[in-house]
């Protein structure tokens, strides 16, 4: 089943792009990444997600509902955690937090119960302040916020900054922990090692649209292969002329780079013909892949 399904979702500001024909399908259980640099079309897709823009074109369903016509009712089902967070500076965390649960009909009790575990597992004082909170603590309110009524779908839009180290291990987690229990997550972020440590699979887009959907270990397994050369004298780049199959190419000074798909045996007699005295052949990380995608599209 899928949880999130778009069809040719688009929106446009005015004669402005903002997403264009995005099919996007999110399964029921799994932890998807959506991955692009600011401006590629996220938050856009998000936003329309929510109901909190119309879509100029197209369609979108969460929980096999158009989001649209029943906006209310599905996101009374949704944990979200936008990339700015904004509260009532004079409030209490607790008072919040106590507000915020009020509106999803829960039990008072549960409610305290609920906001103290999540408060003590991420180190956040309920008894400060807003306005005496630093950005990684409001970041926190945010989280107990969006994970306080054990949502079935939980979106994150750049959901860590202001976090230190520890502290995004830690929400990862618990996104963990709650994806467990059966929890949907769509995690929107431009930090692509945060993805790749924990997401299923992933959405890359790019000016608006979607170039690639795919999980992450095929991207890794099915992709180019990472070459390293160490040279005894330099080697100019017309030696690899005519070599297919090779990307981003790096030559400084006796040391050389690039990203390889094709046969093996054209690339080795190549490689063979150098005066080596290092070799290093491994799989990209994720942030080489994107970067592959983004400016090639395939």
């Amino acid at each position: 089943m899928n949880i999130i399904e778009t069809k040719k979702l688009t929106k446009y500001y005015g004669k402005s792009l903002g997403i264009e024909d995005v099919d996007l399908e999110v399964r029921e259980g799994e932890i998807f990444g959506f991955i692009g640099p600011n401006g590629a079309g996220k938050s856009t897709t998000i936003r329309t997600l929510l109901g909190l823009i119309h879509p100029t074109g197209g369609s979108a369903t969460i929980f096999g509902r158009d989001v649209t016509k029943f906006g209310p009712e599905i996101n009374a089902q949704i944990g979200y955690l936008p990339s700015e967070v904004f509260y009532y500076d004079d409030m209490k965390v607790i008072d919040l937090l106590r507000y915020s649960g009020s509106f999803y009909g829960m039990d008072a009790k549960k409610v305290d119960v609920r906001i103290r575990e999540l408060a003590k597992y991420l180190d956040l004082d309920l008894k400060r302040k807003i306005d005496d909170l630093s950005y990684g603590n409001k970041k926190k309110v945010g989280i107990v916020q969006g994970l306080l009524h054990q949502p079935k779908l939980i979106i994150l839009d750049e959901p860590t900054g202001g976090l230190d180290p520890l502290m995004q291990q830690r929400f990862f987690d618990l996104l963990r922990e709650e994806n467990k229990k059966g929890a949907t997550i769509l995690f929107s972020s431009h930090i692509l090692s945060e993805v790749q440590r924990l997401c299923d699979r992933v959405a890359i887009i790019k000016d608006g649209k979607i170039i690639r959907v795919e999980k992450i270990s095929n991207l890794a397994d099915n992709t180019h292969k990472k070459f390293k050369l160490e040279t005894a004298t330099p080697v100019e780049k017309g030696r690899f002329a005519g070599l297919k199959g090779m990307t981003g190419m790096t030559i400084q000074g006796n040391s050389i780079s690039f990203l390889y798909r094709g046969p093996m045996n054209d690339v080795t007699k190549i490689i063979a013909s150098l005066n080596l005295t290092n070799l290093i052949v491994e799989d990209p990380d994720l942030e080489e892949i994107f970067m592959h995608y983004y400016q090639t599209g395939k």
